[in-house]
Parts: structure tokens; C-alpha cells; sequence
């Protein structure tokens, strides 16, 4: 994915959209601020009741007090304690909510983008950014933030506190404040930048594990081990390389920051030191000034090291941002032309150009003209790179054409609904699909409310009943991350059924029957053949023994129409499709 460049003055402001999911839930919002500012008033409370007990428990006569001073202490450890409790469950609960809440968006979003944004971004690397990135974005909400919300609180109530006990050694320790925000401004910008480096370093290396592992029979097919295995370790290497950078400012930055907090308590407690001994301030004073000044310039230098991730939090908000403001090439018109009801399945390339975005120099269709009949059945054939599945992707409007129309019943595709066209259409691609679901599932991907009896006819009709009920749970058998239970052959037959379960009037045929043998090839056929009564249907055939009978065949080349016909016109005409079907049948005599 091209990444756009990262303005200098975009900091945590990435994070909006993380804050926006937060604000969607008020309620549980204000139960974690207000668990969030007792806690921190409760820490604060610890160090006047030690000034308590050391001011008027030993003081002269100060027994009686003592007591009332340490139950004081444990009322405040009480409802500390209490208040961790309610914060931790709330805090977390809105990092899992807005975690969940992210993911579902992004989904929903990319399940609406062109198959274009597909082509120009891996889907590996897509799918890092839903799982990594959004688990540190969980990080972040239901750990980061709270514990810089609470330190700051913490360290603004501390301020607070030492001003109230020696408004001078408090104005001292004030005056360090900018010495410690500097570094932070500076360094802060640069490990952002490392942090979102980091983060699409960790995605590479999800990516190219995916790539891998999906591939894992070529691999070793071919021997390629010892090379996946070094290129994986150059892309962890690199994840490396980046992390150790950004680590090594933070804990650069780090060390700086607690040199200047503690260096400025140790200065003002010097002073304060001096104080007591001139009798200007109480011991009880001092002693909670050390604390509060203790607490406080913990809480700050906590802020220094959450700093940092919320920097990667805000990178990794800032990744999925950017899969949110991916926008569909191909919408939904304002006034969408309502398709003729019923469809007859007329389906019309009028002068279409088109090239594919990620191949800009080479036109797919140039000049394409065609008109199939409703009810006709036509078979396109032609070398690769002929563009015959071009023409399934202009049906289904995954594409819109450069120049010219696609038609459908006379409606120009790019006034209709999108999701009103293919739901005209049943398609059976070359490669198939097999979903990690069970059997029924991914039969009724063609028609969801389908029967058990409706899957079993159209298995039947496909010969996929016969190993359907071999499988250990029958249709309930969870067929494996592609399909991994069945054989090649098998699982075109099940996209097959799921065709037939479509039951629409358009039927696009990638060479449905290549991974058949020859006896479930007939068998098939038949069922296909059944099925293209009255239904249009376009053909792309690989092997030209399959379009014998059809009747009419489209030769295309270097996406044109050359030659058209039936089997024995074209084989008399002695072009294109003549050599290619010298080639074929003499190859498989």
C-alpha cells in the first residue's frame, strides 16, 4: 500500500479515531475517569496522612492522635484499592469494545472496496493491520491511557499539594517542568516516525509468513526451504533493526527525563532541608513535600515512557485511518436504474476499452463488441492474456469499462445498483473458493435460506453428493482453510452446486468442469447443461473439446473478437481457433 507521507504536525492526533470509539460509550467513560481521579486523590492523600501522623502523633501529648491518623491512612488504602479495581475493569472494557469496534468497521469498509484496492495492496498486509495493529491499539486504551490519564492527574494534584505545603520549594520544582517537556517535544516527533517503521516492519513479516505457509507444497516441492527460511530471517531482522532504533531513543529519552525530575526534587529537597532546620517548615511538612515530590515526579516520568506508545498507538490508528479513507471506485448510483423484473439475462459489450489499473500499458478489451441473447450460450476462447475473464469482470461490475457500455437488459451497469447486477448471476470460477466453514456453508453461499433438501439436489446435480456424505459430520464437516478436506476436483464440484443453488439468469462458466475427471465431467456437464435452459450463459473455455457443441464460439485475441462461430466454421476457416485446436487435440492424441 502507498503509504502517503506523515506530517510533522500530526502527533497523537492519529489517535481520533480511537477517541471517537471511546466518546460512544459515556457512561462507561465516566466511571473509569471518576475511578481514575479518586485513585489519583487517594495516592495524593498518602502523604498528608503521613504529615499526620509525623506532625501531631509525635508530636508532644500526640497519642491520642495516632490512632485517628492511621485510620485515616487505611480509609485512603481502602478506597485506593477499591477504586484500582473499578478502574482496571472499565479501562479494559473500553479498549476490548473499541478494539472490537475498530476491527468490525475496518471489515465492513474493505468488504465494499473495488477489487482494484486488492490488486495494489496485499491482503496479508491488510490483515496484519486488523490483527496487530489493533492489538496494540487494545494496549493502548486499556493499559496506556489510563496510566497516563491517572499520572496526570496524580501529577496535576501533587503540583497542587506541594503548592499548598511550601508554594517556594513548589515554584522551584515548577520551574523544571519546561526542561523536561523539550526533550519530550523533540524526541517524541522522531519515535513516532520509528514507531509507525516498526510497525510496518512487524507487517512484512506477518505478510511474508502468510505467503509462505500458504504456499508451503511448492516450497517444498521445489526445494526452497533453506531460501523462505533466509528470507524470513532478513524481514525479522529487519523488524529488529527498526525496534532497536526506536528502543534506543526511548531509552535515551528516558534517561534524560529522570535525571531532570530527580535532579530537580534533589535541588528543591536541598532547599527544603534548609528550611526545616531554620524552623520556616514542619517535619511533618517535609516529609509529605518528599513524598507528594516523590509521586509526583514518578507520575511524570511514567508520562515520559507511556509517551512513547501512545506514539505507536497512533501509528497503528493511523494505518487502519487510512483503510477507512480508501473510497470504492465502483458505488451505488444517487438514482440507481431499477433492472427489468424479471431479468431476461440480455447481456450486451458495446465499443469497450479497458485497462487494468495495475496494468496500464496493455489494454484488456480494445474495441470489444458482443450481444448474447437471452437464453444463449456463448464460449469464449483464446490464448492467455486474451482478456476472457475481462469480460467476467465487467458483468459482475467489478470494473467499469474506459470507453463504451456494458449492458444488462439494455441497463448501462454503471446506472444500476452494483449489488442488484450480480445478484443476476451465478458464477464458477477456474480457481476456486472454498471458505474455512463447514460443507453447508459454502454451499449456501449461492443461496443462504437454501434447504438441506435444496443443497442436496443441487449436489446431486453437481456429483457432490456422493463424498458430501462421506465427510465425518456430512454437511456440517468444516472442509479445512481452502477447502484443504476435499481434492481438487471436489471442490470445484461444490462451487458448482453453489452455482446451481444461485439459480440466476446469467451464468458466467470458467472452465467449469478442468478439474473434473472424465466420468464427474460428464456427469457435470449434464448438470450444467440442464441448468443453461433459458438462461444466458458466457463461457470461457480453456480446452475447446468442451465447446464443441456450443453454438457459438467467440475467438478473442489481444482483446478483440477475430473470429466467431460455430466448431466446424471456425475449424474450416482455418485461423486462430484452428491452431488452437490443432495444438489440443493433436497433444491429447
Amino acid at each position: 500500500m502507498a503509504k502517503p507521507p506523515v506530517p510533522s504536525n500530526r502527533r497523537l492526533g492519529d489517535l481520533r479515531l480511537v477517541v471517537e470509539r471511546v466518546f460512544a460509550y459515556p457512561r462507561h467513560l465516566a466511571i473509569a475517569l471518576a475511578a481514575l481521579a479518586t485513585t489519583s486523590a487517594a495516592t495524593i492523600g498518602i502523604p498528608y496522612g503521613f504529615k499526620r501522623v509525623i506532625d501531631r502523633g509525635f508530636a508532644p501529648g500526640g497519642g491520642e492522635t495516632v490512632a485517628s491518623s492511621f485510620h485515616y491512612l487505611l480509609m485512603i488504602v481502602a478506597v485506593l484499592a477499591v477504586a484500582t479495581a473499578i478502574r482496571f475493569y472499565f479501562v479494559s472494557w473500553l479498549g476490548e469494545r473499541v478494539v472490537a469496534d475498530i476491527r468490525t468497521r475496518v471489515q465492513a469498509h474493505l468488504l465494499g472496496l473495488t477489487p482494484r484496492f486488492f490488486e495494489e495492496n496485499r491482503p496479508s498486509e491488510i490483515a496484519s493491520r486488523l490483527t496487530s495493529d489493533t492489538a496494540l491499539i487494545e494496549s493502548v486504551v486499556g493499559s496506556t491511557v489510563s496510566i497516563a490519564l491517572r499520572n496526570t492527574f496524580t501529577g496535576v494534584g501533587g503540583m497542587i499539594y506541594l503548592f499548598a505545603l511550601s508554594p517556594k520549594l513548589a515554584g522551584m520544582l515548577l520551574l523544571g517542568i519546561p526542561l523536561i517537556i523539550l526533550p519530550v517535544t523533540i524526541l517524541g516527533r522522531r519515535i513516532r516516525n520509528l514507531s509507525r517503521t516498526s510497525q510496518d516492519r512487524v507487517a512484512d513479516v506477518g505478510s511474508l509468513v502468510t505467503e509462505t505457509l500458504g504456499a508451503m507444497k511448492i516450497v517444498q516441492a521445489f526445494g526452497q526451504e533453506p531460501r523462505e527460511a533466509q528470507r524470513f530471517h532478513t524481514a525479522v531482522d529487519a523488524t529488529f533493526a527498526a525496534a532497536k532504533t526506536r528502543i534506543a531513543l526511548r531509552a535515551f529519552m528516558t534517561a534524560i527525563m529522570i535525571f531532570l525530575i530527580f535532579g530537580s526534587i534533589t535541588l528543591v529537597l536541598w532547599e527544603g532541608a534548609t528550611d526545616v532546620a531554620a524552623g520556616r517548615i514542619s517535619g511533618g511538612a517535609i516529609a509529605a513535600f518528599v513524598l507528594t515530590g516523590g509521586i509526583v515526579a514518578g507520575a511524570f516520568g511514567a508520562l515520559t515512557e507511556v509517551y512513547g506508545d501512545l506514539l505507536r498507538g497512533a501509528g497503528a490508528a493511523s494505518r487502519l485511518a487510512e483503510l477507512l479513507a480508501e473510497q470504492p471506485e465502483i458505488t451505488r448510483p444517487a438514482a440507481p436504474i431499477p433492472l427489468p423484473v424479471p431479468v431476461s439475462g440480455a447481456l450486451t459489450f458495446d465499443d469497450v476499452r479497458f485497462h487494468y489499473p495495475t496494468r496500464p500499458e496493455v489494454a484488456a478489451l480494445d474495441g470489444f463488441s458482443l450481444a448474447v441473447r437471452t437464453g444463449e450460450t456463448v464460449a469464449v476462447v483464446g490464448p492467455s492474456g486474451a482478456g476472457k475473464s475481462t469480460l467476467f469482470q465487467l458483468a459482475e461490475r467489478f470494473y467499469d469499462p474506459a470507453a463504451g457500455r456494458v449492458l444488462l437488459d439494455g441497463v448501462d451497469l454503471r446506472e444500476a445498483d452494483p449489488a442488484a447486477v450480480r445478484a443476476q448471476i451465478a458464477m464458477v470460477p477456474q480457481d476456486t473458493v472454498i471458505f474455512g466453514a463447514s460443507a453447508r456453508d459454502n454451499l449456501r453461499y449461492g443461496q443462504w435460506e437454501a434447504s438441506d433438501d435444496e443443497l442436496w439436489a443441487a449436489a446431486e446435480a453437481a456429483n457432490a453428493a456422493d463424498f458430501l456424505r462421506a465427510l465425518p459430520q456430512g454437511l456440517d464437516t468444516n472442509l479445512g482453510e481452502g477447502g484443504a478436506r476435499l481434492s481438487g476436483g471436489q471442490r470445484q464440484r461444490v462451487t458448482i452446486a453453489r452455482a446451481l443453488l444461485r439459480d440466476a439468469p446469467i451464468l458466467l462458466l470458467d472452465e467449469a468442469t478442468s478439474a473434473l475427471d472424465a466420468e464427474s465431467e460428464r456427469l457435470v456437464q449434464q448438470a450444467l447443461e440442464r441448468l443453461m435452459e433459458n438462461r444466458t450463459t458466457l463461457v470461457i473455455a480453456h480446452r475447446l473439446a468442451t465447446v464443441r457443441a456450443a453454438g457459438r464460439i467467440v475467438v478473442m485475441d489481444q482483446g478483440r473478437i477475430v473470429e466467431e462461430g460455430t466448431h466446424a466454421s471456425l475449424i474450416g476457416h482455418r485461423g486462430l481457433y484452428a491452431r488452437l485446436a490443432s495444438l489440443q487435440f493433436s497433444a491429447a492424441a
